[in-house]
């Protein structure tokens, strides 16, 4: 995997036809900005975004049900339904 600094990337005129997942970096803050993925990965790399993003949903839906579940029902209350 390549790394490129945005100096780099201002300067370069060839930077968006390569075909390679590129690591972005700030080299005045040195500090990971993130990765340049190419057209031809955006397929691929959209489904595994979508991925993380389902995992990541699933396990707030996991917290939030076990969070309830371990909420006792006081005198008064209406259960949810949520078992």
């Amino acid at each position: 995997m390549l790394t490129f600094t945005l100096a780099d990337l201002r300067q370069s005129k060839d930077f968006f036809k390569r075909d390679e997942i590129i690591r972005l970096f700030d080299g005045r803050k040195k500090e990971e900005l993130g990765y340049f993925v190419p057209r031809h990965f955006s397929k691929e790399f959209h489904a595994f975004l979508e991925q993380l993003e389902r995992k990541r949903k699933e396990a707030l839906l996991r917290r939030i049900a076990d969070a309830q579940r371990c909420d006792p029902i006081e005198e008064g209350a209406s259960d949810d339904g949520l078992v």
